[in-house]
């Protein structure tokens, strides 16, 4: 092999003096730098003209560069001059290089080159077609692989709404269900009332004259109801003239004790012929010292229609042993032997009842002779009589309808 022609610089000759001296076979850990170098090959035996190139970089020593073979027929390497040392830019340059012809960023390099040939506009689009990918990609990025913080806040937030739909769910079938009962009650209702009916007309039609006075009676019962809403709400007597005397406390005719409520109002008489309501009221008192009995009553009316009151409403009178804890008395004096009341004592009894049953929302239906209760012949006159007891409750309806507060 016969060499036509080559320039080599003295730091070449250097260079491959160094790889192929006597101490090329030896390992040594310094590098030596080489610069490029190009040779100039006539192979016979190829029968063609070769460039091989040699890559400058640090090559350790002992290791022959790696050369490339370039084509270059017919043409004459002239001169070459390799003597000057790289500088530190240019190095970096072709490092940079190198790197960047690896297979991973050859398709980058060119993606580069394309934007800076197309300029800004090639860079927006450039940009805009990346927030777009990064964009799919964020939505096809499987949620375990998302920020964790963001996997829980959504987990969170689908138990809640999970949570909130079969508590929904729940109600809407609670309220079916009690629409279903309300709705099933009303027709059990409807079905017992509209039976009720029928089994009423039935035995209308096949009963005799009992059926007729039943539904008579039913009727009547009705017509009093509504008589004695309309008495107990048209009812504003006020209070009469009466006077406080109240007994002293004691076991026999004022034990002190509460009553809690007012159901009837009874009427007495005193059984003491011609006497008057002081008498009958000192008679009450002097039971705490004589003990004979028990005895009272919560209001005397003497015969010339004078009233006096001996215990609060708020206690209780020894007047009817079964019923002192709900009702309320009166003691009326009388001259005659037949037990009937003066015009006077029967006026105030009047004005006294009609108070009294405004006071507890009552009605003349209410009030009671105390032979109701126990079969006592009191009051005589009205026990004897029944038709004046009738009276009575009539005038006192009467009374309180027409709002008198003068004679009956």
């Amino acid at each position: 092999m016969e060499l036509d022609f080559i320039d080599i610089s003295k730091a070449d000759e250097e260079g491959q003096a160094r790889f192929s001296g006597p101490g090329a076979g030896q390992t040594s850990k310094s590098k030596a730098k080489i610069n490029r170098s190009v040779f100039l090959d006539i192979n016979e035996e190829q029968g063609e003209n070769a460039v091989y190139e040699s890559g400058g970089g640090e090559i350790s020593a002992g290791v022959s560069p790696v050369r490339r073979k370039v084509q270059n027929p017919g043409r004459t390497v002239v001169n070459i001059d390799v003597s000057r040392p790289q500088s530190r830019e240019r190095r970096g340059a072709e490092e940079r290089s190198r790197a960047q012809n690896t297979p991973g960023n050859r398709g980058r390099n060119g993606e580069n080159t394309r934007r800076a040939r197309g300029g800004n506009s090639g860079r927006k689009r450039e940009r805009y077609s990346r927030e777009r990918d990064e964009g799919a990609d964020r939505e096809r990025m499987p949620a375990k692989r998302r920020n964790p913080r963001q996997n829980a806040g959504e987990r969170r937030r689908d138990a809640a709404d999970a949570r909130a739909q079969r508590e929904r769910e729940l109600r809407r079938r609670r309220r079916r269900r009690q629409q279903m009962a309300a709705k099933f009650t009303v027709l059990v209702f409807m079905a017992a009332f509209v039976s009720m009916l029928l089994f009423v007309f039935i035995r209308l039609v096949k009963g005799g004259p009992e059926n007729v006075e039943t539904v008579k009676r039913i009727e009547s019962n009705f017509t009093e109801k509504a008589a004695r809403r309309e008495v107990i709400k048209s009812n504003k007597t006020p209070k009469p003239i009466i006077e406080e005397d109240f007994l002293t406390v004691n076991e026999y005719s004022r034990p002190g004790e509460k009553l809690e409520e007012v159901k009837n109002i009874f009427v007495h008489y005193t059984a003491n012929k011609e006497t008057s309501a002081a008498q009958n009221r000192s008679y009450f008192e002097n039971l705490a010292i004589t003990g004979e009995t028990s005895a009272s009553a919560h209001f005397i009316i003497g015969f010339d229609g004078e009233i006096v009151q001996c215990i609060p409403l708020e206690e209780i009178a020894y007047a009817v042993q079964k019923r002192n804890y709900d009702s309320v008395s009166i003691e009326c004096c009388y001259l005659q032997a037949d037990g009937k009341f003066t015009d006077a004592t029967y006026q105030s009894l009047i004005r006294l009842c009609a108070w009294l049953l405004n006071e507890y929302d009552l009605a003349p239906e209410d009030m009671r002779r105390h032979y109701d209760e126990g079969g006592k012949k009191c009051p005589l006159y009205y026990v004897e009589n029944e038709d004046a007891w009738d009276q009575f409750l009539k005038d006192l309806r009467d009374y309180i309808m027409e709002g008198k507060t003068g004679e009956v």
